[in-house]
C-alpha cells in the first residue's frame, strides 16, 4: 500500500505541475432552462486550484537527497573471497559515486525547472510560486463576466460566486477562466441538432468512483498536504439544481424530476462517493 501512496504521489504531482486542476469542493450550483434556449446558471462555494495548494509547493521547493557513500565490498582476484579494499580503490568507489550523485541532481534540477516553467504556462503566465499568484488568479476571474465574488482563502482554496444569464445559441461551458489552456469543466450544456441539450457535470464525482488511480493519488495528496500544514485535497460537497419548461429525455437523478413553479426540477447530490457525473438530455425548440 505505501508503494501504491507513494507512485500515486508521484502521478499527482506530475498532475498538479503539468496543469491547475480546478476542482469543486463545497458549493451550490443551479441551472434553469428554458425552452425558448434562455437560461441562467450559478455557482456558489469553493474551487480548489492544486496548482497554488501547498501540496504543489511543496513539491516545487523539494530538495535532492543524497546518501550516504557506502564503500562496495572488494573481493581477491585470485580466491574471489572478499577481502578489504585498498585506498586507491576506495577513492575509485568514491569519484564514482560522486559523478553519479551529481548527474542525477543536475537532471532533478533540470526537471524541476521546467515543472516550475510548466506549471507557470498552464496558469496563463502566473507564476505559482509568486506570493501574488494567488491574488493575481482571483483578479484574473473578477475581470470576466459572471464572477459575482472572488475570496481567496489560502492554500488555493476560493470562495466564489458566479451567476450568468444568456441564450443558448451555442454551448456552455463552466469555468472558463482566461489564459487557462487546461480546466476540467464543471458543467457542460451541449446543443445537438434536434433542438435537445445534453448536460454533463464532469467535475461533479468523486475521484474514487471515477478512477483507482485518482483515489490512491487523493490518499497521498491527503497525507502529503497534512504534513505540509495543509488540509488534504478538496472535500466534495454539494448540489446541482436543474429547472426547465423542456422535455427531460434522460437524466440519471435518483427520484427523476419533481414538479415544480417553473417547470420541472432535477436534483442531484453529490460528494466524494458519488460514482456518477450528473446528466440529463432536455429538449427545447431548435
Amino acid at each position: 500500500m505505501r508503494r501504491s501512496l507513494a507512485l500515486a504521489a508521484v502521478g499527482l504531482a506530475t498532475l498538479l505541475l503539468a496543469g491547475c486542476l480546478l476542482l469543486p469542493g463545497k458549493f451550490a450550483s443551479a441551472i434553469d432552462l428554458r425552452k425558448d434556449g434562455t437560461f441562467s446558471f450559478t455557482y456558489k462555494g469553493e474551487i480548489h486550484v492544486l496548482a497554488l495548494s501547498k501540496l504543489a509547493a511543496e513539491e516545487r521547493d523539494r530538495k535532492i537527497d543524497t546518501a550516504t557513500f557506502e564503500p562496495s565490498t572488494c573481493y581477491s582476484d585470485e580466491t574471489g573471497e572478499e577481502r578489504a579494499c585498498t585506498s586507491d580503490e576506495i577513492a575509485t568507489q568514491r569519484k564514482e559515486w560522486e559523478d553519479t550523485v551529481a548527474q542525477q541532481k543536475s537532471a532533478a534540477e533540470e526537471k524541476k525547472k521546467s515543472d516550475e516553467q510548466m506549471a507557470k504556462a498552464m496558469l496563463g503566465g502566473i507564476d505559482p510560486s509568486d506570493p501574488r499568484a494567488a491574488q493575481e488568479f482571483a483578479e484574473r476571474l473578477r475581470r470576466q463576466k459572471g464572477w459575482k465574488s472572488v475570496i481567496d482563502k489560502g492554500d488555493g482554496r476560493f470562495e466564489v460566486e458566479y451567476a450568468i444569464t444568456g441564450k443558448l445559441t451555442h454551448d456552455f461551458s463552466f469555468p472558463t477562466v482566461e489564459k487557462l489552456p487546461m480546466v476540467m469543466p464543471f458543467v457542460t450544456m451541449i446543443r445537438r441538432a434536434d433542438g435537445s441539450v445534453r448536460i454533463d457535470a464532469p467535475a461533479f464525482t468523486g475521484g474514487a468512483g471515477n478512477s483507482p488511480f485518482m483515489g490512491m493519488a487523493a490518499m497521498a495528496a491527503d497525507e502529503k498536504s497534512q504534513k505540509a500544514g495543509g488540509d488534504g485535497m478538496p472535500v466534495l460537497d454539494g448540489t446541482l439544481v436543474l429547472t426547465t419548461d423542456g422535455e427531460i429525455l434522460a437524466n440519471n437523478t435518483d427520484e427523476g424530476p419533481a414538479a415544480g413553479a417553473s417547470g420541472k426540477m432535477l436534483q442531484w447530490m453529490v460528494n466524494a462517493r458519488t460514482k456518477d457525473a450528473p446528466t440529463a438530455l432536455v429538449r427545447i425548440n431548435p
